[in-house]
């Protein structure tokens, strides 16, 4: 049996980042050549009714080798990473018995992993970590979580003493641009429920996430020669640094924590004839999402009475909305789940996602879809890095879900 941590190596060295620009499912061709990969993985491991379809979607079984009926439960993890960073040329770093000093990932960029900056390094002295070499992000967002999936699917193939019932299994492509579930065929992958193996640190279960909502603007301004420019000139580049200045400074990321919302500009670029910015809205309250929706959209009407009507425009969309409403109607998975944890000899962490995962979409269309940890640190970024031990508790908790399963 290969483990977790040789697959994962194996598959960060396929790029396969997500591309928002593109309207193909998947949005990549990298991630059609990984999904045609892990088929064939599955299939050599002996999963069932493997298929890729036409969309990139990865699915598999394990059928029942009980006489009773249980619950057929799913698990689920992403193929695509972060547009956020490269995902080209993945170069990992083992980082054997780590001393709890400073890790050097890139010398000649001087790219320094330090526990001055991530504190929560100072947990995995004596550990082994995997780190980026400082030039690319990592992959265990989420390739950790497909890692940790088709192992455990091996070792349960291959005890066939495990008693369970039905297990399916999907990757999904594009899930980092908010497109993970778009084309899920829900009544092919056919479970009751399914658990994302999506999260972060150890110990995470979450079952409740952010509303979320994007936001496109485009601002039109009018170029004149600025010699001659004085009351005929409108410059887009000045009414969107006005427009980023009229919300909130405290509520953005980087000042908000725990059930806290905020506005994130991720993108601003123009020039005066012409400007776009980029905002994800994010809330984890359903009427303070609401709030915060019309909140910008009365800072954009405002902006067109001053400078004329439509100097601004916004393209709202909402992405996908807090789980647990659905999730709490049904609290028997979240307990499965904190005990499979618990087994593992784990202390779970139940905290909400300040994100999403495809979970969140999945549980809206009739798949109750909680998310577990793959042990991952500082996603989306050079800083990514992923424990071992931390894996390797992430399969001991799925091979224990899959036989509390067998008990309900």
């Amino acid at each position: 049996m290969e483990t977790a941590v040789k697959r994962f190596l194996r598959y960060v060295k396929y790029e396969t980042t997500s591309n928002e620009n593109s309207s193909k499912c998947p949005s990549t061709e990298g991630q059609m050549a990984f999904a045609r990969v892990l088929s064939d993985e599955l299939k050599s491991i002996g999963l069932e009714d493997v298929s890729v379809d036409e969309n990139g979607y990865v699915m598999g079984v394990i059928p029942s080798n009980i006489d009773k009926n249980v619950p057929v439960v799913g698990f689920i993890a992403h193929m695509d990473t972060s547009p956020d960073m490269s995902g080209k040329n993945v170069n990992p770093q083992i980082i054997e018995n780590y001393d709890g000093k400073n890790i050097i990932l890139n010398r000649d960029l001087n790219v320094i992993l330090s526990p001055n900056d991530f504190p929560e390094l100072k947990q995995y002295i004596g550990k082994t970590l995997i780190t980026t070499d400082g030039t690319t992000l990592l992959g265990a967002d989420d390739k950790a979580g497909i890692a940790e999936i088709v192992t455990a699917c091996e070792y349960i193939i291959s005890h066939p003493e495990i008693k369970h019932g039905t297990i399916k299994i999907c990757f999904t492509p594009d899930e980092e641009i908010g497109r993970g579930a778009d084309k899920f065929n829900i009544e092919k992958f056919g479970a009751n429920f399914a658990y994302t193996i999506d999260g972060g640190k150890l110990g995470e279960l979450e079952y409740e996430n952010f509303n979320a909502a994007s936001a496109k603007i485009i601002i039109h301004g009018r170029n004149v020669h600025p010699g001659t420019a004085k009351g005929k000139m409108k410059n887009s580049v000045l009414i969107g640094i006005e427009l980023a200045s009229m919300l909130p400074l405290e509520e953005t990321p980087e000042n908000t924590e725990g059930y806290e919302g905020f506005y994130h500009i991720n993108n601003f670029n123009g020039n005066v004839e012409e400007t776009h910015l980029y905002y994800i809205i994010r809330d984890f309250d359903k009427e303070n999402f609401e709030n915060r929706k019309n909140y910008l959209i009365n800072l954009i009407n405002n902006l067109n009475e001053k400078y004329g009507d439509g100097t601004v425009e916004i393209d709202l969309k909402d992405q996908y909305y807090n789980m647990r409403e659905i999730i709490e109607k049904d609290m028997n998975i979240v307990e499965i789940a904190l005990k499979a944890i618990e087994q593992a000899g784990v202390k779970p962490d139940v905290s909400p996602i300040r994100g999403g995962t495809d979970g969140a979409r999945l549980s809206y269309m009739g798949l109750p879809t909680p998310n577990i940890f793959t042990g991952g640190h500082n996603f989306h970024g050079k800083y990514e890095y992923i424990p071992i031990f931390a894996m390797e508790k992430t399969v001991e908790v799925i091979l224990n879900i899959v036989k509390l399963v067998t008990e309900m």
